[in-house]
């Protein structure tokens, strides 16, 4: 099952999607300018072979839930979300906010 609903953040808007996997759920909440993302977000790659796109993305660990999502610490970020502030350890919540 494929779930995409709005969420509001300090009266800002985002794109939450969670897709049930067997074993697994895919999640991330998404913004115009980059997103965040369960475990199963390659931030190495990302940043490797992938660095002249730029992505904006931050990947938090051990979540289930859309609403874990925004309350974990970040585990990994890109570089280019480094450059908007985004930190490794913010919460998900913090960093979509940096990326409106």
């Amino acid at each position: 099952m494929i779930d995409v609903k709005p969420i509001i953040i300090d009266n800002y808007s985002f794109i939450a999607v969670s897709v049930q996997l067997p074993k697994t759920n895919l999640l991330a909440v998404a913004s115009e300018k980059g997103y965040i993302m369960c475990g199963a977000l390659d931030v190495a790659l990302l940043n490797e072979k992938l660095k002249e796109r730029k992505i904006i993305a931050a990947r938090a660990v051990g979540v289930r839930t859309i609403e874990q999502l925004l309350d974990a610490p970040l585990e990994s970020v890109t570089e280019a979300a480094e450059e908007l502030g985004i930190q490794v350890g913010m919460k998900g919540k913090d960093a979509l906010l940096k990326m409106r």
